[in-house]
């Protein structure tokens, strides 16, 4: 059996052949996946759940109407007993069948729950990635930032320091144990490639580090920043 184009059917058709598929032994592997794949598994778990309630009333039904027949023919004395017990064999001959094929119904709910969390997962760990990505980038951005105030010498203000401390407040989970993580131990260990530091790169990584240690409110007189002068004038800026 061929995969069908399911944009093409109607309602009708499309309960069909989800009906034809609910049994695992007698399903088509690729029309079971066309059912249960993310553009049709809505629409599939919708005529599972139609069909679900469907035979449920009609169990219900049959069997009112059983007890129903049961009452009058016990009310007929011996031939209305009689006629109950011959009609026995054919009613649960059909309520058997109809509650097998609910139990199929049901357990084809169940595989597409199982489906969708699955489907469910994978979009959001895409998403989850992405987001990681972006907050890599962020990072990078401010502590490439943070890089060219400690290379140029100038004097950072208030709102630098805020921005800077950010790497060692935010964390992430990483790990096994999704251990929380200061977005700059990722930068250090996790995001950014290591290689050796030069004597340059060791002045820098000193300047950064009395930066991110300054107290709020007192960046611009932190003994830890260069005090800029102006040229011309030996009068220093405290």
């Amino acid at each position: 059996m061929d995969a069908p184009d399911l944009s093409t059917l109607t309602d009708s058709q499309y309960e069909d052949l989800v009906i034809s598929q609910i049994h695992q032994r007698h399903r088509n592997a690729d029309v079971w996946e066309q059912l249960t794949c993310p553009d049709s598994i809505e629409r599939t778990r919708a005529v599972l759940s139609n069909v679900n309630q469907r035979t449920a009333v009609t169990l219900r039904r049959r069997k009112t109407e059983r007890d129903e027949f049961q009452a009058a023919c016990y009310a007929r004395g011996e031939a209305g007993k009689r006629a109950w017990f011959e009609s026995r064999p054919e009613y649960e001959k059909w309520r058997r069948g109809a509650a097998s094929f609910h139990q199929l119904v049901l357990g084809a709910i169940s595989e597409l729950g199982k489906a969708q969390k699955a489907q469910n997962r994978s979009t959001n760990n895409q998403h989850r990635d992405a987001a990681r990505d972006t907050l890599r980038e962020l990072s990078t951005a401010v502590r490439r930032h943070q890089a060219l105030h400690a290379k140029a010498g100038t004097i950072a203000g208030q709102e630098d320091y805020e921005l800077w401390q950010l790497l060692d407040r935010l964390t992430v989970p990483c790990g096994p144990n999704q251990e929380p993580t200061t977005l700059r131990t990722m930068l250090d260990f996790y995001w950014t490639e290591v290689t050796p530091a030069g004597a340059g790169e060791q002045q820098r990584t000193a300047a950064e580090r009395a930066m991110r240690s300054a107290p709020a409110g007192r960046s611009a007189s932190y003994g830890g920043v260069p005090r800029a002068r102006h040229v011309g004038n030996e009068k220093p800026l405290t």
